[in-house]
């Protein structure tokens, strides 16, 4: 019996207010009937929207006859063509309409496999869609890191009033150089990081307070980068009126997850003298989202 590779992408898209523009993705998505869409997370507040998206992988899969690729194809293609990212306004950063994409290898399939398909998908939306495209982790061929990309074309800083962005990057003239498509972006689309890592889970700590710098200060000690849990980076958002989250990737999952991450954020907020909430995933886990994709589908 053959061993199932399944590959999964996840695709985080600029926009959750506007429900015509995402109704376009998601009849973009059916197109392609051998992949499919197994989970939907929208954030009104963060103006933000990210799918899960997966697909079975030949014995020697294709990068050129791909359903994952064709079906992340169309759905970005739809999104570019029904979002304006000038007209954008969120808590939460961004690059471009659609933000940020990541492959990543499920079941038996292979890091090198997911890899091949992030480039070729790379190639075809810098190409094809005119977007400056960044390439990180196994998609690129120094590994480089996704928050390297972010940090160098300011990501992680509000460009508007208060702790909001609006638009994407406020020069056309870009600081690092595309390895796909153009090297000037359109305010209107923005630019496109794609990479291809092993899992990474996604867990917030919303913190009642909007004291953003003090939140600012737990999201740091949380992270690796400052001292904290190894294989955690974190950082503060605005949350509504009166919720500052502790967003954290979790690089290593079975290593360092969402329970050691909320003990760590408790401990540092009671220390700011700050109550905490209950985090919370904002995807389904490795497990559930293969068991979600063979229950749609049952011919497997």
């Amino acid at each position: 019996m053959l061993k199932l590779m399944l590959a999964c992408c996840k695709v985080y898209i600029s926009e959750s207010r506007n429900k015509s523009a995402l109704e376009s993705i998601e009849r973009a998505a059916k197109l392609f009937p051998e992949a499919a869409v197994v989970n939907k997370f929208e954030d009104v507040t963060y103006n933000r929207v990210g799918y899960t998206v997966v697909s079975k992988l030949a014995p020697q899969p294709s990068t050129d006859s791909c359903p994952l690729k064709s079906t992340v194809f169309s759905m970005v293609k739809a999104a570019f063509e029904n979002i304006d990212l000038e007209m954008h306004s969120g808590s939460h950063p961004r690059l471009g309409v659609v933000d940020h994409i990541c492959f990543h290898p499920l079941s038996c399939a292979s890091l090198d496999q997911v890899a091949g398909i992030a480039k070729s998908f790379a190639a075809e939306v810098g190409s094809g869609l005119q977007v400056p495209t960044f390439l990180y982790g196994a998609a690129h061929e120094e590994g480089r890191a996704l928050d390297l990309i972010r940090r160098e074309l300011g990501y992680f800083k509000p460009n508007s009033v208060g702790n909001q962005w609006t638009g994407g990057p406020k020069s056309e003239a870009l600081s690092l150089h595309p390895d796909e498509g153009p090297a000037q972006m359109t305010q209107a689309k923005g630019v496109i990081v794609i990479g291809a890592t092993r899992w990474v889970d996604n867990y917030n700590v919303p913190v009642f307070s909007t004291n953003v710098a003090a939140v600012r200060r737990i999201a740091k000690r949380v992270s690796g980068r400052g001292g904290g849990l190894p294989s955690v980076q974190a950082m503060a958002l605005a949350y509504g009126e009166d919720v500052t989250e502790v967003a954290c990737n979790l690089l290593e999952p079975n290593k360092v997850g969402g329970d050691k991450v909320q003990l760590e954020v408790e401990r540092l907020a009671r220390e700011e003298g700050m109550a905490v909430g209950k985090g919370y995933y904002t995807d389904l886990s490795q497990e559930q989202i293969i068991e979600s994709y063979m229950k749609l589908n049952s011919s497997i």
